[in-house]
């Protein structure tokens, strides 16, 4: 059988398997509060909710709860892990250490293809919180922080800050929602930007880690409300 025949007839792999559609659908729910913390996850409902077997939730659960975002409770079951404030801090703190030091590199190789990559995920950021589209903040957020890690070849350092993208990305879907974080968010970002522009290393540094800092007031803030008694 000649080798065009061979890959004229291969069975091509999906993109995603069923469990990892799930395993995106039952996250995105989480991050985006559609399941808050606290919420039970009832493999019953979920199998409904996505059309998929018990198999596939028990190992989505499995899976969401080595990321932290799960907790297993006895005699409850799984629910939606309730967010710790000296977690989010260290997290934070992570943060604000990597993504000053990109921003400082960002400055120093003075690239205009850098800039505009800034831009154009500042302008989708921008857009989202116009549109009230969350989602496209988050995305927008991600790409905008890949940006600043990836030109400048801190491929280990982005590789430690997508292990926690989940959980970021959790704080995130919370202080995005809060007041004036549409407005004051992509002004702090666009200072980020503007610091890089210029090639000014230490206002870069300064800016990320004074929007990091600002972030994790408002996380701390939306952490220390007590969820009301049911």
């Amino acid at each position: 059988m000649s080798g065009a025949l061979k890959d004229a007839i291969r069975v091509e792999r999906a993109a995603k398997t069923l469990r990892e559609l799930a395993l995106d659908k039952v996250r995105e729910a989480i991050v985006n509060g559609y399941f808050r913390p606290g919420d039970r996850l009832v493999e019953r409902d979920l199998c409904a909710q996505l059309g998929v077997s018990r198999t596939v939730v028990r190992e989505v659960l499995r899976h969401l709860e080595s990321e932290g975002l799960v907790a297993n409770l006895p005699n409850k079951g799984p629910i939606v892990a309730q967010l710790d404030i000296e977690e989010a801090k260290q997290i934070y703190e992570i943060r604000g250490a990597l993504e000053g030091m990109a921003a400082r590199l960002c400055a120093e190789r003075r690239s205009p293809e850098i800039v505009a990559a800034l831009e154009e995920s500042l302008a989708g950021i921008r857009n989202g919180y116009r549109d009230n589209d969350m989602s496209a903040v988050l995305t927008n957020t991600s790409s905008f922080y890949q940006t600043l890690f990836t030109m400048v070849d801190r491929n280990v350092a982005w590789g430690v800050v997508n292990l926690l993208t989940v959980r970021i990305n959790h704080l995130r879907s919370m202080t995005i929602k809060t007041e004036r974080r549409g407005i004051e968010g992509p002004l702090q970002m666009s200072k980020i930007v503007d610091a890089i522009r210029r090639g000014d290393g230490e206002g870069a540094y300064r800016a990320a880690m004074d929007h990091v800092a600002a972030a994790s007031v408002i996380a701390e803030g939306v952490l220390s409300v007590k969820k009301p008694a049911e």
